[in-house]
């Protein structure tokens, strides 16, 4: 069954351009079982990340190459304020997919 992942991260002033490039630099192919990655910007320096996964199991595989990204992108992140620190993630098992 599909799984989906998405992470909201704030970017430090001025860095915005630097996420968005670094993300275009990632090898999607160190990920497999990923089908879709999308960065979408949320509001001012504030991203969420949605990935597409064949599977929870593919997701999970692909936790050392999404940690190793997350490590490139940490010098440009803001704490997100409430305890919650860099990233805000969530994911799961996709429960509905409604297609026009």
């Amino acid at each position: 069954m599909t799984a989906m992942n998405v992470v909201h991260m704030r970017v430090k002033p001025g860095k915005e351009d630097d996420y968005v490039r670094l993300h275009q630099e990632m090898d999607i192919r160190s990920m497999p079982g990923g089908r879709n990655f999308w960065l979408i910007r949320s509001g001012e320096r504030s991203f969420v990340v949605v990935g597409e996964w064949d599977s929870l199991e593919a997701m999970a595989n692909a936790r050392p190459a999404m940690v190793a990204n997350l490590d490139k992108l940490r010098p440009l992140l803001e704490d997100l304020g409430g305890g919650r620190g860099l990233t805000e993630p969530w994911s799961g098992e996709v429960s509905l997919h409604v297609k026009p």
